[in-house]
């Protein structure tokens, strides 16, 4: 059996994502507090407005997280959380003609995707240790078990995010820290479609968060999905990269 503890203040950056949103609704019950993080305004209050209805409180941030200053100064007056989903994210890709990805776009990658989350798990820890209480949660992807040619900088960023939080776990553990990596594959939402490559066991919004949060529930080191992609991503990361790189070509996914 799992161990199960109230968590009554939830902390979730990249709310107004479609992961992020479908999390948000699916944590939302009286007696809960949200604090929900966008860059959006307006998706951020919709998001704000569903889940205050369904009767949790709401606090509301907008904010540009790779203000790394603001962000530490509205993490720092929270107070203690219970559950930390570090959701936001952005991607960028070769272009059409294999031109590399513009390198404002991957600094910017760079400082959501993995800076701007190791901010978010330092400035939180030191009070989550102090109570041996709390946990956190790191959306990383399938795509950090092997690097795709037509992504490459967000491929580098999952893959750090998700050492990050493996490493996060077998540290913390003794103090009663629960950290877990998720993994999803393609979620329908804006971002998803405007990666190049073709699309396999698309899922929606809901299905994901679904899974989501029974896994952080039962607290699985690895929350990856869909099956089989989950399972096909891992052989790529263990088969000899000259094959899984040819793999990848063929399913569409290489630069012709």
């Amino acid at each position: 059996m799992h161990e199960i503890y109230l968590q009554n203040r939830i902390l979730i950056t990249g709310a107004t994502s479609a992961i992020g949103a479908a999390l948000a609704e699916a944590y939302a019950q009286p007696g809960v507090t949200l604090y929900l993080h966008g860059r959006n305004a307006e998706k951020l209050a919709e998001v704000a407005t569903r889940c205050i209805s369904k009767g949790a409180e709401v606090q509301s941030q907008l904010l540009d997280i790779r203000d790394f200053a603001a962000l530490k100064n509205w993490l720092s007056a929270l107070g203690a959380l219970d559950l930390v989903i570090i959701n936001a994210g952005v991607n960028t890709h070769i272009g059409p003609q294999g031109q590399a990805e513009p390198w404002d776009e991957v600094e910017a990658l760079l400082d959501i995707n993995l800076k701007a989350a190791m901010l978010i798990v330092q400035t939180l820890l030191p009070l989550m240790r102090q109570q041996r209480q709390g946990q956190i949660a790191l959306v990383s992807s399938l795509a950090a078990y092997f690097g795709l040619p037509v992504t490459p900088a967000y491929c580098a960023s999952k893959a750090g995010l998700k050492a990050y939080g493996e490493a996060l776990r077998g540290w913390l553990a003794p103090e009663n820290i629960r950290v877990n990596v998720i993994m999803p594959g393609y979620v329908e939402s804006p971002m998803c479609h405007n990666m190049p490559g073709p699309k396999p066991f698309l899922w929606s919004p809901a299905r994901a968060a679904g899974v989501i949060q029974r896994g952080l529930r039962r607290n699985k080191a690895r929350i990856s999905f869909p099956f089989p992609l989950n399972l096909g991503t891992w052989f790529l990361a263990a088969l000899p990269a000259s094959l899984s790189t040819r793999i990848v070509k063929w399913m569409g996914y290489g630069h012709s």
